[in-house]
Parts: structure tokens; C-alpha cells; sequence
């Protein structure tokens, strides 16, 4: 089945407690990287007040193909991992976090993931950030989502020249959460690398702060 490609065992927890954390944190890696390679960006959002709920893709990966493809050319890949994302919200639903109080976070290929993830399950989250990702699918995709962000803070950071994530995409990305309800808050960064700098990292402290800080 697809939902077994990646396991929910395999998910890296870090920072608060769920007894003493105020709200949570789905933090995505992006294509070739690993759980411990975003710890340093949770350290970098300066909280110690969240859980991280950090998922492991099988062989690193999420999809093996571009974002872009068709896609049936990234299944049975694409539904294991947003089945993934959406056992995760669940869990922490379980151990007491509202969606209010959970936010999807991504970078990259894990970017795309929180985004195409977020429009398939919109709710009222605490926030959904997409570091240099968009939207699932090849250019005409239906965008035939339904229910309601109600007013989730979302965030869109990207380049304008990123080899991999046309700034059309991103701003489809920015139109198709609007519509569904996300209060957006999108900046390009003209000529940066694909990484994640550093206005990016004190915008996202600032929605975990607030999300963190009204919880409960």
C-alpha cells in the first residue's frame, strides 16, 4: 500500500514535550536530506515552547520526480507522503494539539509537500509555511480543492531565478490559498540560492511566536 512507503515510525520528535509544549511544529525536509538535517532551522526559530514532529522519507526523498511532473509519475510516492503529513496532524491531535495549534512547516521538496497538503486538508492551522515550494502538479492542474484555511496564516518565501520552482508556481501557490480562505504573506528574494535566509527564519519565529503564544 502506499501509505507504508513512508512510516510515521520513522518520524523524528524534538524540542518541548508534549506535556509542557503550547503548540507543534510538522517540519518537512526537502529531496536528499534527512530529519537531523532541520533541527538547526527548529534552533533557529528560537522556541522552546513547541514540539517538532519531524517526518523521515524513505531513501531521503519524498517523490522521485520534479513537483512538476504528472502526477501519477510520483505515485504511489505523492499519497504515501501527504498520508504521512496527515497521520502526523492526527497523532498530535491525539496528544492534545488543536489544528489551531499545529503548524506545517516545509522546505523544498517538503515545501511542496506542506503546500499540496495544506490545500487537500484546508482547516484552520496554526500556520503553513512553504520555503521554495509550491503546489503539486504540471502547469493546468485543476485546482479543485475544497474546504476552508479560515483565515491560517500562510507563508510563502521563494527566489525569483530558483532552478526548480518557477516564481509562477509560487505565485498559483499564493492565489489558490487565498481562494481557499489562508491569510497569505508572500516574499520573493530577487537572485537568491535555493536555501532558506535569513528574513524567512525571523518572519516564521514570528507566526510560531503568535501561534505559541495565543494557544489554549
Amino acid at each position: 500500500m502506499a501509505a507504508a512507503l513512508h512510516g510515521i515510525e520513522n518520524t523524528l520528535f524534538a524540542g518541548a514535550d508534549r506535556a509542557s509544549a503550547k503548540a507543534a511544529v510538522i517540519l518537512v525536509h526537502g529531496r536528499g536530506a534527512t530529519p537531523e538535517s532541520m533541527l538547526p532551522l527548529a534552533e533557529a526559530f528560537g522556541r522552546d515552547d513547541i514540539r517538532y514532529a519531524v517526518p523521515r522519507a524513505s531513501g531521503n526523498t519524498w517523490y522521485p520526480n520534479s513537483f512538476l511532473a504528472p502526477l501519477q509519475a510520483n505515485e504511489p510516492f505523492l499519497s504515501s507522503a501527504l498520508a504521512l503529513l496527515s497521520a502526523l496532524v492526527a497523532k498530535l491531535e491525539g496528544e492534545g494539539f488543536d489544528a489551531s495549534r499545529i503548524a506545517i512547516v516545509g522546505f523544498s521538496q517538503g515545501a511542496c509537500l506542506a503546500s499540496e497538503f495544506a490545500a487537500r486538508h484546508a482547516r484552520r492551522y496554526g500556520a503553513v509555511v512553504a520555503l521554495t515550494g509550491g503546489l503539486i502538479g504540471p502547469p493546468g492542474t485543476p485546482r479543485t480543492y475544497q474546504g476552508s484555511l479560515d483565515g491560517t496564516p500562510v507563508f510563502l518565501g521563494s527566489s525569483d531565478i530558483d532552478p526548480h520552482v518557477p516564481l509562477k508556481r509560487v505565485d498559483e501557490t499564493a492565489e489558490v490559498l487565498a481562494h481557499l480562505g489562508g491569510k497569505i504573506d508572500m516574499r520573493i528574494y530577487p537572485g537568491m540560492g535555493h536555501n532558506v535566509n535569513d528574513d524567512e527564519v525571523k518572519a516564521v519565529k514570528a507566526l510560531l511566536a503568535r501561534m505559541a503564544t495565543t494557544a489554549g
